[in-house]
């Protein structure tokens, strides 16, 4: 008998979860959706400009490659239609409860006992799809309710608020307020973009698919398989060795530097907008439109420390900048997985108990002690130079070679030997990469310990996650290994 499954998110994780189980006759799965349509991230950010830095044919899942991009990059609106094609072709949209959070899962020995506003249902395993850039975070910055303006996340970005002839001020200067800050520059009266460090930025050659390359993508599938192909060997290759401090780190700070001073002219602005730490310390901003936009007459880069924002706008160590609009492009709660929903253990220990040092799972997907319990786009699986969506597809492939397994045994839960070793090997191999030389980044905990990247290349991470799970699981109540 097929196992009962919750899966909680309908983002880019959640809808392959959902489609394989789909694919593999499993039908006895509901995924929950908070909003009200698909999507995820790329539901939540509609913002001016909002797209992907890596290229389609790659940021897209492996079974169904698709042959209607007409961006090598694709913006945001190609990126949701793609999901949403997905979901329809697949039949999963009818087994998504939209406008449903999952408030609580419980394991109460057998199963997970999963809370909405609506009710308690039991399931045999929970897959969270939640990814990692869900919940948006606002400054902590004094009187930001005191302003008298209109002010918003960029991932809740107001549409009804023209931006024509405003005084707008953008606060952070990462991939999202990149993309933002063109297209708020051409409308708006003047545009104040509050940096506090600057990025690493490399160009982004995109191109739009004219109807003859587009067509040969639909009739000759083997051409997509091998561009396919291409993009991710090139990013394993290149950009992999720079963030593990290798041959090309010197090739990439002198591409982005090369052009930092093609784009920029101006000396005294090109040192502002040069960082002080090595590239990929922080996401590396892959963008062609930034740089430009900053030199526009209408444009002012502020590097002051913000004091306080006020009625009118902003307050710095040196000066006062007036605004009637307020953008927040600073990013998300980003290493607190899973948050705020409450998740209790076969043991009574919660999550956030269990994680109060940070998140840490095996393979990023399973925690000792919560049994049939999985996590897609957790712990240590983001990426700083390749796609997301392959890891996510790993992840679910690695699922669904355990539901059989725990189908015959009952409740399974990850070793906790295992979490162990995979502990010290994650930490070893941290140790080489360049997340740790010093720079603030989303992929941090406040106390420096890094809970969001993988330190390896994705060749590795399919290896590991294409082993058989047998090994690494115990059913519950096995007997512990003795301690030496």
């Amino acid at each position: 008998m097929a196992p009962s499954v919750a899966i909680v998110g309908a983002g880019f994780g959640g809808m392959c979860m959902a489609i394989q189980l789909e694919r593999a006759g499993i039908r006895s799965y509901t995924v929950y959706e908070k909003a009200g349509d698909l999507g995820g991230t790329w539901r939540d950010n509609s913002y001016p400009g909002a797209g992907c830095d890596i290229p389609s044919h790659l940021y897209s899942y492996s079974f169904e490659k698709y042959t209607s991009w007409t961006r090598r990059y694709p913006e945001q609106p190609e990126i949701l239609a793609y999901l949403e094609h997905c979901a329809d072709k697949y039949h999963v949209r009818r087994k998504i409860r939209f406008n449903t959070e999952v408030r609580r899962a419980v394991f109460d020995g057998a199963k997970w006992q999963v809370t909405t506003a609506g009710g308690t249902e039991a399931f045999d395993v929970v897959v969270m799809g939640v990814g990692q850039l869900n919940r948006p975070r606002l400054p902590d910055i004094p009187g930001m309710t005191e302003f008298e303006g209109v002010s918003f996340h960029s991932a809740r970005w107001n549409h009804a608020h023209d931006l024509t002839g405003r005084r707008v001020a953008v606060i952070g200067n990462g991939s999202s307020a990149a993309q933002l800050i063109p297209r708020v520059a051409e409308r708006a009266e003047h545009l104040h973009v509050f940096q506090r460090t600057p990025n690493w930025v490399i160009p982004k050659p995109d191109a739009t698919f004219g109807p003859l390359t587009r067509l040969a993508f639909r009739h000759l599938p083997g051409l997509q398989r091998a561009y396919r192909e291409w993009i991710y060997r090139y990013a394993e290759t290149t950009l992999y060795p720079a963030l593990a401090q290798g041959w090309s780190v010197r090739l990439l700070k002198q591409r982005a530097l090369r052009h930092l001073r093609d784009q920029v002219p101006d000396p005294a602005l090109r040192a502002r907008l040069t960082p002080d730490y090595p590239p990929g310390c922080k996401r590396v901003v892959i963008d062609s439109t930034f740089y430009p936009a900053l030199t526009r007459p209408n444009v002012s880069l502020v590097t002051d420390k913000i004091v306080r924002v006020t009625a009118k706008g902003i307050q710095t160590t040196e000066g006062t900048y007036e605004a009637d609009t307020i953008v927040y492009a600073t990013g998300f709660n980003s290493t607190e997985f899973l948050a705020p929903m409450e998740v209790v253990g076969g043991e009574g220990q919660s999550l956030e108990e269990r994680w109060a040092g940070g998140a840490e799972a095996y393979l990023g997907i399973s925690v000792p002690a919560f049994p049939n319990l999985f996590l897609l786009y957790g712990p240590n699986t983001n990426l700083g130079h390749n796609s997301i969506i392959f890891m996510i597809e790993c992840q679910v492939d690695h699922v669904m070679a355990c539901l059989p397994y725990l189908a015959v045994n009952g409740p399974i839960e990850v070793r906790p030997e295992v979490m162990a070793a995979w502990r010290r090997q994650l930490d070893a191999a941290m140790e080489r990469m360049v997340w740790g030389a010093g720079c603030q980044s989303w992929y941090k905990t406040a106390s420096g310990r890094i809970t969001n990247n993988w330190p390896g290349p994705t060749t590795l991470y399919r290896r590991l996650t294409t082993r058989p799970p047998q090994p690494a699981y115990q059913p519950i109540g096995s007997p512990q290994p003795a301690q030496p």
